[in-house]
């Protein structure tokens, strides 16, 4: 049933209108609120506005609002225009009822070892991704909820990773180039390219943005050793301010410089290891202790800094909290590069080489087409 039909009663005051739906949503819109958002003060082509804020009245009033069928007409006090909205468009805009916010709103896994890859998280095979919109759809869907998915059947070949990517987003270029090969060689500028382990961490937080995604190809798989080892940092820090809200506080309010140096590259940023939105919600974890620069606070602070760290770091070391898997040839990851701590076991470059291709995506591309798919669904 439309919203617009379950809707039982309006009720106007010159500075906000009330509508209460039968289903028990409710909707209370300020006077000012509605005069920026009438469709006649829009484009109908982009829907964008074609007014600014000073052009409304500083304290546009309500002299009445009346139910017309599916729409709500508004006569303003001081105008000879009456306005129309839509019920439905209303109903959109409040907390309940916005499809898009629950859609996406993330899973947390925070006990990994518990989850299997190949079971409790989205696979498909990429021929299906290209051919199967709802395929697509679920599959998106599940990566942004939980901050990962898998591929299976891309082709090993080098323009395989790039040639999967364009159903997802658009590919980042960096100093590294639009892809970058992760395998060992000698006297490497960064310690992914070696055949050392790697213990969770997120990538490239020196940059102006960081990656949203990051992508993992398997062109040749090691059979012993190179595993991958991942965890959820969202429900990580929901953990620890949960625990430890001090620790917390102290990680998401210092400010941390990393920093990153090449023959090609000179790289730095500040940011803390949590990250948290206007409204205090995580949004981001940056962890990354090859890349971490020396901090400039005095000493007192510096100490209280370096307990939470390492309290963090703790934490990413419980085996508890690590999903192991390894991927096979042919087979790509998707994840979220400021939510999803990724690492690997070390392996013996020598005996048995280890190839894989990655690259970075923009995270907002990714919820783009994620969104694109839910609509046309």
């Amino acid at each position: 049933m439309s919203p617009a039909a379950v809707s039982t009663e309006v009720s106007a005051e010159q500075a906000a209108l009330i509508i209460h739906w039968s289903d028990g949503t409710y909707g209370e819109f300020a006077s000012i609120w509605l005069r920026d958002n009438l469709p006649e003060d829009r484009d109908s082509h982009s829907g964008q506005r074609l007014i600014d804020v000073t052009d409304l009245p500083q304290e546009p009033r309500i002299r009445s609002a009346t139910l017309v069928e599916a729409d709500l007409l508004i006569n303003w006090q001081g105008e000879d225009r009456a306005s129309i909205i839509k019920l439905d468009w209303l109903y959109q805009q409040c907390s309940v009822g916005t499809a898009a916010d629950t859609d996406f709103s993330p899973h947390p896994w925070l006990e990994g070892a518990r989850l299997d890859a190949k079971r409790d998280f989205a696979w498909q095979s990429l021929g299906a991704l290209a051919a199967e919109p709802s395929a697509r759809r679920e599959w998106l869907l599940r990566l942004v909820q939980q901050g990962m998915a898998f591929l299976r059947d891309v082709p090993t070949t080098e323009s395989g990773i790039l040639e999967a990517m364009t159903l997802v987003g658009r590919v980042a270029e960096t100093n590294y180039g639009l892809v970058f090969d992760v395998r060992a060689v000698p006297q490497p500028e960064n310690l992914a390219y070696s055949d050392r382990g790697l213990g969770l961490h997120t990538d490239n937080p020196y940059r102006e943005p960081v990656p949203g995604f990051q992508a993992l190809h398997t062109l040749v798989a090691a059979p012993d050793g190179g595993d991958n080892l991942f965890a959820d940092g969202w429900a990580l820090a929901a953990h620890l301010r949960d625990t430890d809200p001090a620790t917390f506080a102290v990680l998401a309010h210092t400010p941390v410089p990393f920093r990153y140096r090449s023959q090609q590259a000179y790289l730095h940023a500040e940011r803390p290891l949590i990250a948290l939105n206007c409204t205090g919600s995580i949004v981001a974890v940056h962890y990354n202790s090859r890349s971490i620069a020396p901090l400039r606070l005095p000493a007192a602070e510096c100490r209280v800094f370096y307990t939470a760290y390492r309290r963090f770091g703790e934490l990413l070391r419980e085996g508890a909290f690590q999903l192991t898997t390894r991927l096979a040839e042919g087979e790509l990851v998707l994840f979220d590069n400021q939510r999803i701590l990724h690492g690997r076991t070390g392996f013996a470059s020598a005996r048995h080489p280890r190839h894989l291709r990655g690259c970075y995506l923009t995270r907002d591309s990714v919820y783009s087409q994620a969104a694109l798919l839910q609509r046309l669904g």
